[in-house]
């Protein structure tokens, strides 16, 4: 069942009456021992309105005035650290709860009430779902949390080469769908290229910006075909299981990431089963889901990259002027009506719900060299120029006349220079 509504959004202003309302009663207890300290006759003269939020006269209580100011006031100010820590706690619970706890500790002197109070705060705080010092220890679903734009640059830049047209693409999609503070829809990106391109790379940037923990996370989680849905007869199944699970967990946190992989090997008709995620709804069956990423990784339509990126190179052109309105249009196309696609007439791309579809271009050996650097690198080692050219040597590239592109990107680097582990290793120790 489809609705049209969905919950309002937080406001600033929701912090600030909080903010107003705690520190009012701080200052209405200090107030209030002062006062009573003066005269100990302020017991006939403190109005009822202090009665009712449970203010007593000092002398009811054992202690010395600066013991008391000190204990209230330590009293409000856990009560306001954790009021504040929970914005998604409704106005109105917060309300009756700051009339009633003060009511309760008249019946108590000032160090156990503000023990007893503070400890029922902490506990609340603790168990709430947005409570900072629990996600201090465990990871939290950061629901308003937005990408840090120039921490993801950088990581594309270090650590992706030779994709100019994925890597603007992604930075503009994500800028753009992180600073909205009400989407349309989720974000749903097609990533297409051949392996060792860096599609899976990418994923894995996105997914540790939006939670830090990245594949590790339980908000982010990755679908393979051949592990998760291996068998032809039981899509009906995969279907139902797919939805259930992507309901469950966009409900535990609306920032959720999704990434299928190996998109070219899905049975027809499987990934259908989130189209109602993907469109323009506000909510389905409760569940909004306007906040979650979607990424699909696939092989299919590399085919139609490569021969786009040799028609330029054959024409003189340079790759960096590849654009993506040179690609965009074969991809959707030829990815609709391939039936090893995973998406051969899908109704998520008759629907247009994929944001983008992003090219991978091949690489040339000039990439792969930087993949060999980065690797060294990564492995704590001196980067030797001689062992990058002899493991980029190694790589077979296409045309075979030409030898323009690698046909594995960077896939096998790593296996690669393992073989040549033990020279740079004794390499890196003479440098040292």
């Amino acid at each position: 069942m489809l609705r049209g509504s969905s919950p309002p959004p937080i406001r600033a202003g929701t912090v600030l009456v909080k903010l107003s309302l705690c520190l009012c009663g701080a200052l209405f207890t200090t107030l209030s021992v002062l006062l009573e300290q003066r005269d100990k006759s302020v017991n006939s003269l403190t109005p009822p309105a202090y009665r009712r939020l449970g203010f007593q006269p000092l002398s009811a209580v054992p202690g010395s005035t600066l013991q008391e100011v000190f204990l209230r006031f330590l009293f409000w100010f856990l009560f306001l650290l954790s009021w504040l820590a929970a914005p998604t706690m409704k106005l109105l619970k917060a309300a009756v709860i700051f009339v009633l706890v003060p009511t309760l500790t008249p019946a108590f002197d000032p160090l156990s009430a503000s023990v007893v109070a503070g400890g029922a705060l902490m506990a609340w705080h603790l168990l709430s779902s947005d409570s900072w010092l629990k996600c201090r220890f465990q990871e939290c679903c950061k629901r308003n949390s937005t990408v840090n734009f120039k921490a993801l640059k950088a990581q594309l830049d270090n650590r992706l080469f030779g994709q100019h047209l994925a890597k603007d693409v992604v930075l503009k999609a994500v800028l753009g769908f992180s600073n909205n503070p009400s989407p349309k829809k989720p974000l749903m990106l097609s990533l297409h290229g051949w392996a060792g391109t860096g599609k899976n790379f990418l994923s894995q940037i996105l997914a540790e910006q939006v939670h830090p923990a990245g594949l590790r996370s339980k908000f982010v989680h990755l679908f393979l075909a051949t592990l998760h849905f291996p068998h032809h007869d039981q899509v009906k199944l995969y279907k139902e299981q797919l939805q259930n699970w992507i309901r469950g967990n966009v409900s535990a946190c609306p920032s959720s990431v999704f990434i299928f992989d190996e998109m070219d090997k899905m049975h027809p008709g499987v990934i259908d089963a989130i189209k109602p995620f993907l469109d323009y709804y506000e909510e389905v069956d409760g569940v909004s889901y306007r906040k979650a990423i979607f990424i699909f990784l696939s092989n299919a339509g590399g085919d139609l990259i490569n021969k786009a990126a040799l028609d330029f190179w054959a024409s003189g052109k340079r790759r960096e002027d590849i654009q993506l309105k040179d690609l965009e249009p074969l991809l959707s196309v030829g990815v609709f009506n391939n039936k090893n696609s995973g998406l051969w007439h899908s109704s998520i791309i008759d629907r247009n719900l994929i944001d983008y579809f992003v090219p991978f271009l091949p690489l040339e050996q000039r990439h792969v060299k930087m993949c060999v650097r980065a690797e060294m690198a990564a492995r704590g080692y001196a980067v030797d120029e001689k062992i990058v050219q002899e493991v980029a040597d190694e790589m077979t590239y296409f045309p075979k006349e030409q030898r323009i592109y690698s046909d594995k990107g960077c896939k096998t680097v790593q296996a690669k220079l393992d073989i040549h582990e033990d020279f740079v290793m004794r390499d890196t120790n003479t440098r040292g």
